[in-house]
């Protein structure tokens, strides 16, 4: 089949922007064609851009013959460009469809195509993944990844408002971050080299200069646990606050959720209607639960957890339905987190540490940060690690380190809670884990 070129031909509008206004006007659109139906004497051709879809009407008869060729050649998937005027009609959802005046064929598609982009013949994740482009073509994926773009904008807009500078360190890094679980290493020309976990290291030493700082990017991590909401690539979104203890970012992180809340509730209703999702916007403050108020909950349910240890996924669930809500859970035991958490002045075996829960999951994870080199030194001590493979960082605490506080967002978990979704495999492009290398 012949290929058209796209020539001087420019869109004028999207689908969405063709309205019966329009009426008697021609237009450009450019697309693929999501579905076609024949009812012999006239030919309706779907035509579906980013924003949504508009109808090509064919009559036959009353249309020239190269259109009507070319329209009879269309498959399902083939990218095209139609120019034709709008008319105004009462048998479309919208009012509106196009006669084509010139359709042009711009890429064409081998069927059968491995997975039905309208939706209607279901398909399990690996096959949708394993043709991914083309599973990004349907309604319920397109509405996951226009969320997570208002997620971003707002986030980024938020933290540029409250003073924070955006970032970008390092991926290849020559130590791990938190200790050596869980690291790809990486061949670095003569030397082993490791690939970022977090950005933790580099984002209290950025806040010597800038303060405030905040990081969005990916990470990653040589996940053993093979779930629906584990991942080896991931994205986090970081911040870091010079002067300021967990107190102070807890609430820079309750009220960005609640920001980001409401961007989505009041600028994706489209979206959430497609996902069949609703977002509420929470309430500030959130609820606030030490370890140990935490504990004694667990036990009244019937669940136990020693004292000091993590809180188990079963345990969690059982969480999740006494708090279906955001909530903070703080003051954790000091040996269940990282060495760079600051244990608590008035009592060392509890820490500055926190997390923020979204029912049962753990959305994101910060605290009050070590800020003496002699009490970092001992905490890495303490949890095995070397101090001797720190250098670097340690060396930036003897420049006038402050306090300083932070926290970590998984932006994969936190499109699960926004769109409803159930596997985290969904809310990414590309997922990567311990069986996915491709696409």
């Amino acid at each position: 089949m012949e290929i058209d070129q796209l020539g001087d031909w420019r869109r004028t509008h999207y689908s969405i922007d063709v309205k019966p206004e329009l009426d008697g006007k021609e237009v450009v659109v450019l697309g693929w064609v999501r579905d076609i139906r024949d009812l012999g004497g006239i030919r309706f051709v779907i035509l579906q851009d980013r924003e949504g879809t508009v109808q090509i009407t064919v009559l036959r008869g009353k249309t020239s013959k190269k259109v009507i060729e070319k329209a009879d050649s269309l498959q399902t998937q083939f990218s095209i460009g139609v120019k034709g005027t709008v008319k105004k009609t009462k048998m479309t959802p919208r009012g509106i469809e196009i006669i084509p005046s010139e359709i042009r064929i711009l890429g064409i598609a081998q069927h059968p195509l491995p997975l039905d982009v309208t939706g209607r013949t279901p398909a399990e994740i690996d096959t949708r993944l394993n043709a991914r482009v083309l599973d990004l073509r349907r309604d319920e994926s397109q509405a996951i990844f226009k969320i997570e773009h208002v997620v971003l904008e707002a986030m980024r807009n938020f933290l540029s408002e409250h003073g924070f500078v955006e970032v970008h360190t390092p991926r290849i890094i020559a130590s791990a971050t938190e200790g050596g679980a869980a690291l790809f290493s990486v061949a670095y020309f003569e030397h082993e080299a490791f690939l970022a976990q977090s950005p933790q290291l580099y984002k209290e030493q950025l806040i010597m200069s800038f303060e405030k700082v905040f990081e969005i990017g990916p990470f990653f991590r040589a996940e053993e646990s093979h779930t629906r909401r584990h991942l080896s690539e991931f994205i986090s979104v970081d911040i870091e606050e010079a002067f300021a203890t967990a107190t102070d970012v807890m609430k820079v992180l309750e009220e960005l959720v609640h920001h980001v809340c409401k961007a989505v509730a009041e600028g994706c209703r489209k979206e959430l209607e497609t996902l069949k999702c609703k977002v509420d916007v929470p309430r500030i403050p959130f609820k606030r639960f030490t370890y140990d108020e935490i504990l004694k909950e667990l036990k009244k349910e019937g669940t136990t957890v020693p004292w000091g240890e993590d809180i188990s996924t079963p345990a969690f669930r059982t969480l999740g339905k006494i708090h279906p809500y955001f909530y903070f859970i703080t003051d954790w035991p000091t040996k269940s987190k990282a060495f760079y958490i600051k244990p608590r002045d008035d009592n060392p075996d509890l820490c500055g540490g926190f997390d923020l829960m979204w029912r049962w999951i753990e959305l994101a994870s910060g605290g009050t940060r070590v800020h003496s080199k002699d009490l970092l030194i001992k905490r890495l001590k303490e949890q095995g690690l070397h101090p001797e493979s720190f250098k670097f960082h340690l060396k930036v605490f003897d420049y006038g380190m402050p306090p300083h506080a932070g926290w970590a967002i998984g932006l994969e978990r936190l499109i699960m809670m926004l769109t409803g979704k159930k596997n985290i495999r969904d809310v990414v492009l590309f997922p990567r884990d311990r069986f996915r290398l491709t696409p």
